[in-house]
């Protein structure tokens, strides 16, 4: 069930009607119900799956906070983190490393174990280990009622492609008396209609740009091509993960849940790490908490020390961390790549800023984002390219002089993009003037009056659920 499709409307329209008319106390037994038909309008199979690890995962946190013993506690959440990940390898990366066995001798059938990927399994996944890890740690208290923490699982807004929560973000929010409100409702619904527009007026739209552009034969592209390439890519992946996450968060506003944000404009940065800030931010806090900061705890040495022993232990962390994310994101060895790319550019970026300022002044800012975003923009290349041969030779072609003499793509590829471009830095001041007038009755009734007129046509225009969300494949 897409998001962009009208069944989705519907199943959203009447899930909140059934469930603001329910009493308080049944309200989560079907909002809970209702999330796993959801999950199982897409696969009824793979919706024993889910229900399966939830109990089993809802069973050892239990265990987790009633042992006496620290080796039991441990042993508890090694069994959770282990089904988990089990159930992550065995779906997502077992055909990929049985292929790679057979490239070095072995005559394993691949196809025997190249499953439907379940969706959303990596989001679900993560959050069941950050449960169990959280109590492990004390930092959360089990949820005794088996309810609320299958609906934390499979709340069906966030369920598909997160945002990643953990149990302090929606547990006691679920358990908390909710009250219908107006004000939610306003902001659910303008929400949801932003999304949609982002996703079905402008990112689908794009696509078949950066499809056409990504089969052009190599040796035809120019080096200002795969530039391009990057930046439209970049854009649109942007724009139909941003709408995601934004039809997302509109959808729990509804049922007065309140999710937190996942983007906050990242490529207005002038740094690698402060975009990791702000992209994806739930899995990038998730990947600091569970993996970056227990890593150098164990192995990354003092992180103040500037001796070269240290400082490689912090560094090969980060290149372990960064791996790890980029093999999150799917089993091909150009994810692995993006990520290590990425820990590059922070590593680049912690040597170049022990000696210069990035935040000094509006030229160093300048430079300082240029030079950020074009490097963030030529990363996306491994990302949306299907092999590792793909991406070198795209990376070849900007090493060649000759390459910026000429265009190989349609005229109107640099225009859009351009304008795209364009478009993202003025939705960063609109943003800005947003927050700044947001409390303003007279500035809302127009806002919505806008949104009315201009947003609601082009989405019923171009509301056709042929595109599915970039990150449902993850």
């Amino acid at each position: 069930m897409l998001f962009n499709s009208l069944t989705y409307l519907f199943f959203l329209i009447t899930v909140f009607f059934i469930y603001w008319s329910l009493s308080r106390n049944y309200r989560i037994y079907f909002l809970t119900i209702s999330s796993f038909i959801f999950y199982g309008f897409w696969n009824q199979t793979y919706l024993i799956l889910i229900v399966s690890i939830s109990i089993i995962d809802y069973l050892l946190a239990l265990k987790i906070d009633s042992a006496k013993s620290k080796l039991y506690k441990k042993l508890y959440l090694i069994i959770s983190i282990t089904a988990n990940v089990g159930l992550l390898v065995f779906f997502k990366y077992l055909y990929f490393f049985i292929t790679n066995l057979n490239i070095l001798g072995f005559d394993i059938d691949a196809q025997k174990f190249n499953f439907i990927l379940p969706l959303g399994i990596s989001f679900f996944t993560f959050e069941a280990i950050s449960y169990n890890v959280d109590i492990y740690r004390k930092h959360f208290k089990p949820e005794k009622n088996y309810i609320y923490y299958f609906c934390f699982i499979a709340f069906f807004p966030k369920l598909i492609a997160g945002p990643i929560l953990r149990a302090k973000d929606l547990i006691p929010q679920l358990t908390s008396k909710i009250k219908f409100n107006w004000n939610d409702i306003q902001i659910g619904i303008q929400r949801i209609i932003i999304g949609l527009f982002l996703k079905v007026v402008i990112a689908d739209n794009i696509s078949s740009y950066v499809n056409d552009g990504f089969l052009i034969d190599n040796s035809l592209l120019s080096a200002i091509d795969v530039i391009t390439l990057g930046f439209i890519f970049g854009i649109q992946i942007y724009l139909d993960f941003s709408a995601y996450s934004t039809i997302a968060i509109g959808s729990a506003r509804l049922f007065g849940v309140k999710i937190p944000e996942n983007f906050n404009f990242p490529y207005q940065v002038t740094n690698p790490r402060d975009f990791w800030k702000r992209w994806h931010i739930s899995l990038s806090d998730w990947i600091k908490d569970y993996l970056y900061v227990p890593l150098m705890k164990n192995y990354g040495g003092n992180k103040n020390s500037k001796k070269l022993l240290d400082t490689l232990k912090r560094n090969s962390s980060l290149i372990i961390t960064w791996a790890i994310m980029g093999f999150w994101h799917g089993a091909n060895w150009t994810f692995i790549l993006w990520g290590l790319m990425h820990s590059f550019l922070i590593i680049m970026f912690r040597f170049f800023n022990n000696f210069w300022d990035f935040n000094k002044g509006i030229l160093n800012k300048s430079i300082a984002h240029i030079i950020t975003l074009s490097f963030v923009m030529l990363t996306w290349i491994p990302f949306r390219a299907l092999n590792l041969s793909d991406v070198i030779s795209k990376y070849e072609i900007l090493l060649d002089p000759s390459n910026y003499t000429f265009l190989g793509m349609r005229e109107n590829v640099y225009l859009v993009t351009f304008l795209l471009m364009i478009g993202i830095y003025l939705m960063n001041f609109l943003n800005k003037y947003h927050l700044a007038y947001s409390k303003n009755s007279k500035y809302n009734f127009l806002i919505n009056f806008l949104i009315g007129i201009i947003l609601i046509p082009l989405i019923i225009a171009f509301l056709r659920p042929i595109n599915q969300f970039i990150y449902f494949q993850f």
